[in-house]
């Protein structure tokens, strides 16, 4: 079987009365050779009927053109109906001229188009047995016009299979457009083979279709292979171009130049690409204001340009574009969209700000300020409320003393010149002004050129003159007067004057502010008066001056104000004081203590200060010296042989101008290790000084310790069977306590065991252990009884009354037991605890019984119970008196 034509491209959307044949058949010849085309019969403008491979023929062709001006070929071989056309032959032909311009080559392609329809005649046994056909079944390219419109079914191609020359052979296919979606699109004659489509395709929903082709005999038998079958959809021009946006908005600043890139607008097409039907142009239809025209687009990009640098915004602030865009590269049948693109020009700052007028005149009193003179206005063009129009004022000119300043009205854009400090007429009774203007943003020239463009007025300002009151200048004036002048002393005072006339006549003076009242004021003249004795020490002045308030008064009752200071002249009317009073220092461990003066007179009377010890005892010079440190204090040192008490030491100081005084300080000289641990209580000195409470306190315990001495007298006197107590008895519970802190509880029997007290049974050796009876510490031993302690006295008899010392306890018949000693001291000490822990109002108070934490040595608080918080009374001065049998009893209880 011979070798059938080559099918070539459907024409799409060719609508005719007549319509032949929607087959296009092409030979398959060698490139350069005739196409074939079959079409209608009549022919629509700017429909394409087919397409030829011209780079086959002629790839480097650069010239394309059709010998028939009713057709056109395009750059991809496109064939397309320039105008309407009737095919009257059978046949009509045209040729297809390719030029290569740069090699000088030139090719012809002939194209015929033909309206007979081709009917495929039915193979019959004799020709199957006379004739044989070359083996058809292998994959044949099929393609289809997209939106064919029929007559439908439409016939595509015919599958054949060289099994059907000896077998009967049916023909059946598969694949998306058969069983799969969309269904029954294409179906195959079960005898034939014609393969056809039942409807029109869209090529942007299914561009291409593979289908499976099956030849097989009545029983069952797969006479070949399936083949496959692609059939490719030919995409028609059928979508236009749309553009992204409907309104594109874009900005660009006046003024800008040539080729300035204002936007760029986009539009997409469905159909297939790399083709014409997808190849865009961009152009702009109408701009609105119509002239001139200052814009202009990339044909292929799409970006919108500045075509002149001469866009004004204060011409026209705003131009709309109609944009079009058009497929087939722009020829007049391609399809087309609009879009509408609105161009906002921005300000720049190409308009100066200028003065309305170039002189101003204006008028203020004098002394007025923060006043408004004068408003200044500018016209400038550009966008209002932007830094573009906001104007800057500045005096470039007439305000070196800093009496004006200008500023801006924010919302008027105007100029306020403002008084800032008082004028003067009689100093200048006019004052010109030179005012410059420029915006905020820089002017554009002035970017260029580095130089400020600045419009400029003169503004003349004119002084009023007023009637003033009296000047008071300057505001402090300074007079001089000696410390300690007499009273009614008269100098020189403040001084104002009248600005007119210059003079100071015509002026009263008042005195507003004295702080100590040292002065009085002449109404008329204006000077001061001592009133009272001036003090410099006492003024507490700054920079040693005295200030004094003044009003000045003129006729009409205007007036000033004006400050006298008064310098106080410092006399050496002070000597010098020595800050301490009561010295400490602890032997041995401080070898000095330092004394230091000061004098409230100025340093020319006073340091360097000369300290010596005043006439004194010879004790004093004996024991003490005084060293200088500086010129304001001294060292006072003691010798070796000093004892410990209470020194009264009086030093005499001197300042430089010879001024003195002395000064008994009270030096205590005591054994301690820090003058805060001194307790003047714990001195071994013959000269102790106590108080009122205490020695009372020391008289209490002299009396309660003689009543337990003759209580023990009279009680072995009573009786002689009873033990008497030892002589030592006394002695022995007279020891040396020098802590508050409470003992431990442990006791001493008699019969020398280790006993742990817990409760008032508790007794130890000496009576300053005393009997725990719930906190109490004091042992009364209460009168009463018969004993005697001579009854207990006898030859021979030594014996240690405190058997915890160590060693062997001798038992002594002459004394008491401790259930003897207990039974006998209970009761009464008892009885007097009792009458001690009641108060003046015979009330039950515990302040004798209260314990004590341990203090430490020397505890500087004194004495604490009862008396601690009594004010001392008069009535107690004979304690101060006492004998010095009384004196000899106070040291031995201190120790």
């Amino acid at each position: 079987m011979s070798a059938p034509r080559r099918r070539g491209s459907l024409s799409g959307a060719l609508r005719a009365p007549l319509l032949l044949s929607l087959v296009v058949f092409s030979f398959t010849c060698e490139a350069c050779k005739t196409v074939i085309f079959n079409t209608p019969s009549k022919l629509e403008a700017d429909k394409m009927i087919g397409r030829v491979n011209l780079k086959e023929c002629l790839w480097s062709a650069d010239s394309i053109l059709s010998s028939d001006p009713d057709f056109r070929v395009l750059d991809d071989g496109s064939v397309y109906v320039a105008r309407a056309v009737e095919l009257s032959d059978k046949k009509k032909s045209f040729t297809i001229l390719l030029s290569d311009t740069k090699n000088q080559t030139q090719e012809d392609i002939i194209v015929v188009l033909e309206h007979q329809k081709k009917v495929l005649r039915k193979k019959h046994t004799k020709d199957k047995v006379l004739q044989r056909a070359k083996r058809r079944w292998a994959p044949i390219p099929c393609s289809m016009q997209e939106n064919s419109l029929g007559p439908f079914p439409l016939f595509l191609q015919q599958v054949q299979s060289d099994a059907a020359q000896n077998y009967t052979v049916f023909y059946s296919i598969s694949g998306r457009g058969v069983d799969q979606e969309p269904l029954n699109l294409f179906y195959i004659e079960k005898n034939t083979g014609n393969l056809y489509c039942t409807q029109r395709v869209d090529r942007e929903q299914y561009d291409t279709f593979d289908l499976v082709a099956y030849a097989s005999t009545a029983d069952g038998y797969s006479a070949d292979m399936p083949l496959r079958l692609p059939i490719k959809v030919e995409d028609e021009n059928d979508n236009h171009p749309v553009f992204t946006e409907k309104n594109y908005y874009f900005e660009v600043s006046e003024g800008s130049k040539i080729g300035t890139t204002v936007g760029v607008v986009c539009a997409t097409d469905l159909d297939e690409p790399g083709t014409m039907h997808t190849r865009l142009k961009y152009s702009i239809l109408e701009q609105k204001p119509r002239s001139p025209g200052f814009f202009s687009v990339h044909p292929t990009t799409g970006a919108i340009t500045t075509a002149s640098h001469s866009l004004n915004r204060e011409v026209v602030d705003k131009y709309i574009l109609t944009m079009k865009v058009q497929d087939m590269d722009g020829q007049f049948f391609g399809l087309m969209t609009t879009s509408i693109c609105t161009i906002t020009v921005k300000d720049s700052n190409d308009n100066a700000p200028t003065f309305k007028q170039n002189a101003y005149k204006t008028s203020v009193e004098e002394n007025k300020y923060n006043v408004e003179i004068l408003r200044l206005s500018v016209e400038d063009k550009d966008l209002i409320n932007t830094a573009n129009w906001r104007a800057n004022y500045t005096i470039l000119k007439g305000n070196e003393n800093g009496h004006f300043k200008i500023s801006t009205d924010k919302e008027t854009n105007e100029g306020v010149l403002c008084v800032v400090k008082p004028l003067n007429y009689e100093e200048n009774h006019q004052v010109i002004l030179e005012i410059g203007v420029c915006n905020e943003a820089p002017f554009i020239r002035d970017v260029t050129t580095g130089l400020i463009t600045m419009n400029r007025a003169l503004v003349t300002v004119n002084v009023q003159d007023q009637d003033e009151g009296p000047d008071c200048s300057p505001a402090v004036q300074r007079v001089r007067i000696k410390e300690n002048s007499s009273v009614g002393t008269q100098i020189n005072g403040y001084k104002a004057y009248d600005p007119e006339s210059r003079s100071s006549g015509n002026l009263r003076y008042r005195k507003l502010h004295d702080p100590k009242g040292w002065i009085t004021i002449n109404e008329d003249s204006g000077s001061i008066i001592t009133s009272k004795t001036l003090d410099r020490e006492a003024a507490v002045p700054q920079s040693n001056l005295y200030n004094v308030t003044v009003l000045a008064i003129d006729r009409d009752g205007r007036s000033c104000t004006g400050t006298l200071a008064i310098n106080i002249e410092d006399i050496n009317d002070n000597p010098p004081k020595i800050l301490q009073n009561d010295l400490t220092i602890c032997k041995p461990k401080m070898q000095h203590i330092e004394i230091s003066a000061v004098d409230p007179d100025e340093p020319i009377h006073g340091p360097p200060f000369y300290f010596s010890l005043a006439n004194s005892s010879p004790e004093i010079n004996r024991i003490w010296t005084l060293a200088k440190v500086n010129d304001t204090a001294a060292r006072l040192s003691y010798r070796n042989n000093a004892e410990f008490k209470v020194y009264s030491v009086p030093i005499t100081v001197k300042d430089r101008a010879g001024q003195s005084a002395t000064k008994t300080l009270r030096v205590d000289l005591c054994d301690c290790t820090h003058p805060s641990k001194c307790l003047s209580a714990a001195r071994s000195s013959a000269g102790v000084r106590l108080g009122k409470w205490a020695i009372l306190a020391i008289l209490l315990g002299a009396a309660l310790l003689l009543c337990v001495l003759l209580t023990l007298v009279c009680g072995v006197v009573g009786t002689k069977k009873g033990k008497p107590f030892p002589e030592d008895l006394a002695q022995q519970n007279l020891i040396i306590s020098n802590t508050e802190a409470p003992g431990d509880d442990r006791v001493c029997s008699a019969n020398g065991c280790m006993t742990s007290v817990n409760s008032s049974q508790g007794f130890c050796g000496t009576m300053g252990s005393g009997v725990k009876n719930g906190g109490q510490e004091i042992i009364e031993m209460v009168k009463g009884g018969h004993q005697t302690l001579e009854s207990c006295q006898g030859a021979g008899h030594h014996h240690t009354l405190d058997p915890c010392s160590g060693g062997h306890v001798e038992q002594d018949n002459c004394r008491y037991n401790y259930s003897e000693w207990h039974t006998f001291t209970r009761p009464r000490l008892g009885e007097k605890l009792h009458v001690c822990n009641r108060n003046e109002d015979h009330m039950q108070t515990q302040d004798y019984v209260l314990k004590y934490t341990y203090e430490g040595r020397g505890s500087p608080s004194g004495s604490v119970g009862c008396c601690s918080e009594k004010q001392e009374e008069d009535g107690l001065d004979f304690l101060n008196n006492l004998e010095p049998k009384f004196t000899a009893l106070a040291e031995a209880c201190i120790k």
